[in-house]
């Protein structure tokens, strides 16, 4: 068992922007732009390259780019813009595979992104990842921190750049940071004091190709931790537990297995610490379904061995309120309770959302951009809890070919016709649920756009304003 976090260790081969460096910034988002923040604070030369047609982007960031001085280019990447670089840092969307990258690293530009650059902080880093349920365990454990009175970063792909922490390192006490599979593969030497792995199903195959390099990207939270760190995995999925041997921290397993360190038992989380055994109730928190008390173990752990006490993680886990776009009940119209789960873009998270749900009672809106997803893995929860699909976006008729005969399902045209149409299958005491398995950006700007279009038709249909919702 830790006893805390030790003294923040002196790592060597920092990597580190000079004064004068050469930096390229690839990908000109809300990490792009941080970057370029701090690679100027620190002297650096900076320019900018970005996939978007020129003129949208100079309509789009014309503003940013002036106020920086700051050269680009934009339709694309090229080598003779990026080789001058002598340090390359992608946004987590841009693809390393390609030849183009592969080109730069034999010229020998240092290509790194922004997790290569945690080996200069000197607070304590938390560092989540999973396929689902990410952003609930960051913003959780921030807040249990939040309870103990620390000024806690919140951040990484949960929409904050971690440098915008190194912009102004001395304004926190701890660092929680969400990262993808993304972030991990460009993420140099990092190792975070506690790393959490929540969960591991098959995502981003169209960006990693198969399961198998997807879950290499997801261990690398792991491969540079040593004795001083913790391991904190879940010991009920088999894939979890494919740690690499290079992994040197404390292993903590959760789970409902009783050889477990952190237990469920019912609504309850219990674990020993510092000798004693300590439990935690969900019996009166938002997360207290069978995802929030998975979700729960790590954060409540991470939490104690980084300075929560017991009542203040208590507190933390009875106040939590559920986030926007995963699992919220948006409505309750005759009986029909509709819910907004436009964050679910893998089919994990879809059969978890469903496994809440009562036998044959779910009309499900599924569909959008493929991201390469097996939805056959999908048959088993929907024979079980859904009566009908309503199947939107281009992966529409991938999705129905896979589910066959399972189950009825009929083709939307928009949002709005989407919620008509599984209204057309709903009776009182059902769900419609929004919980896509696919990506938004064949339809929708991001998934929060997606979302919010859901709950603004459910409230228009229903007569409720925004201000009378649920």
């Amino acid at each position: 068992m830790p006893d805390g976090l030790k003294e923040k260790r002196a790592m060597s081969g920092i990597l580190k922007i000079n004064a004068g460096q050469k930096v390229a910034i690839t990908g000109l988002g809300i990490s792009g732009k941080s970057a370029v923040k701090y690679c100027l604070k620190k002297g650096a030369e900076v320019f900018v390259s970005d996939i978007r047609e020129p003129q949208k982007f100079l309509l789009e960031e014309g503003d940013f780019l002036q106020e920086n001085r700051v050269e680009w280019e934009a339709g694309g990447h090229s080598f003779d813009f990026l080789s001058r670089a002598e340090i390359i840092i992608p946004s987590p969307g841009v693809d390393l595979a390609v030849p183009l990258f592969e080109k730069l690293r034999t010229k020998g530009c240092v290509i790194a992104g922004e997790l290569a650059f945690a080996g200069s902080v000197q607070r304590p880093v938390v560092a989540i990842t999973g396929t689902n349920g990410k952003t609930t365990v960051t913003t959780l454990t921030g807040q249990l921190l939040q309870e103990a009175g620390k000024k806690v970063f919140v951040g990484g792909n949960i929409g904050i750049s971690l440098f915008d922490y190194l912009l102004e390192p001395e304004e926190y006490d701890i660092l929680v940071l969400e990262v993808s599979s993304f972030q991990l593969e460009s993420g140099g030497d990092f190792a975070p004091d506690v790393a959490v792995l929540l969960n591991v199903s098959p995502d981003h195959m169209d960006r990693h190709g198969s399961f198998e390099n997807y879950l290499r990207a997801k261990m690398n939270i792991f491969i540079h931790q040593d004795k001083r760190d913790t391991a904190i995995v879940n010991g009920d999925c088999p894939d979890c537990m494919k740690i690499p041997a290079t992994c040197g921290a404390n292993q903590v397993l959760f789970g409902r297995k009783a050889e477990h360190t952190i237990r469920i038992s019912g609504k309850n989380i219990i674990f020993p610490f510092h000798g004693e055994e300590e439990q935690y109730s969900l019996k009166n928190s938002s997360l207290g379904d069978e995802t929030g008390l998975y979700n729960c173990c790590p954060a409540i752990f991470a939490a104690r061995i980084t300075g929560s006490s017991p009542a203040q993680v208590q507190r933390g886990l009875d106040t939590f309120a559920p986030l926007e776009h995963r699992m919220e009940l948006v409505a309750e119209v005759d009986g029909i309770r509709f819910f907004n789960d436009s964050k679910a873009t893998n089919t994990g998270a879809v059969i978890a959302a469903l496994e809440q749900m009562g036998k044959k009672s779910t009309v499900l809106i599924l569909g959008g951009r493929d991201k390469g997803d097996d939805y056959r893995l999908l048959t088993v929860a929907v024979a079980e809890k859904v009566k009908a699909v309503v199947l939107i976006g281009e992966a529409a008729p991938l999705i129905r070919a896979a589910l066959g005969a399972e189950v009825v399902s009929t083709k939307a045209a928009s949002m709005e016709d989407a919620v008509n149409k599984a209204l057309e299958y709903a009776e009182s005491g059902d769900v419609i649920l929004l919980s896509p398995a696919c990506a938004s950006f064949d339809m929708f700007e991001s998934y929060g756009q997606r979302g919010r279009l859901f709950k603004k038709t459910v409230l228009t249909l229903a007569g409720i304003s925004e201000q009378a919702r649920i």
